[in-house]
């Protein structure tokens, strides 16, 4: 889509948050509903990214707006549903499936996801099952339920932001600690990275899964602004 805008201003609505606008017009989303964010901060930074749009627009390079606009057209439409398939990546978390060798692999899971599963077990009184190899493992319904209510307590902005990072990392215990300022983007990354990093260790980096992988760290990198900005004001 061509640029079709000179000017990009944000504006105060009602009182209770901002919208971008775009010549004077504001910003809608796919299914053409008002972008109205709740801080300006948040705000401030979206309107930045369709500054920088060149003569045509590049949906890739608006990850904040892409956000936002999850929230209002997916979270807002179906909360339920939406959330449904969050929790639904506790139930198979990457953090709980245990290499059995090598030693040194075994080792770096460890250091790397116990902390992390401990946490969650301290901060949302949920504790997961850890298990070797891939074979499914039955977590306990009370823990999941305990996660469900973490997710439910969580406003839309926060929990399309979530599901960003969640999607990214496969693992809903490495997007709430990133979500709750446990762990930052560069740490979520290279827990949720672990296994891959070990094996290019081993034989080396392909570069068709490496650009994959910087894919993947960059949505975490937007899911982490998103949150620092959406929490600013």
């Amino acid at each position: 889509m061509k640029r079709f805008y000179e000017d990009v201003a944000i504006a105060a609505v009602d009182q209770v948050g901002f919208e971008v606008h775009l010549d004077a017009r504001p910003v809608r989303t796919p299914l053409r509903q008002p972008l109205r964010l709740p801080g300006k901060a948040l705000a401030s930074a979206i309107a930045q990214e369709w500054v920088d749009q060149a003569e045509e627009i590049d949906v890739d390079t608006m990850p904040l707006t892409r956000i936002a606009a999850t929230a209002v057209d997916r979270v807002n439409g179906d909360r339920a549903g939406y959330t449904d398939q969050i929790a639904a990546y506790a139930e198979t978390d990457l953090v709980c499936y245990r290499a059995p060798v090598p030693s040194g692999l075994v080792v770096m899971q460890s250091r790397s996801w116990q902390p992390l599963l401990e946490w969650c077990r301290e901060a949302y009184g949920a504790e997961l099952k850890v298990t070797e190899g891939i074979a499914p493992v039955d977590q306990d319904r009370e823990s999941l339920d305990r996660i469900r209510e973490a997710l439910d307590a969580q406003d839309a902005f926060e929990l399309a932001a979530l599901s960003v990072a969640t999607a990214a990392s496969g693992s809903l215990v490495i997007g709430l600690a990133l979500s709750r300022g446990r762990i930052d983007a560069v740490a979520a990354y290279e827990a949720s990275q672990l296994d891959e990093s070990y094996q290019n260790t081993l034989w080396g980096v392909d570069e068709e899964a490496q650009s994959r992988r910087d894919i993947l760290r960059a949505d975490l990198e937007a899911a982490e602004t998103f949150l620092t900005l959406l929490r600013a004001n």
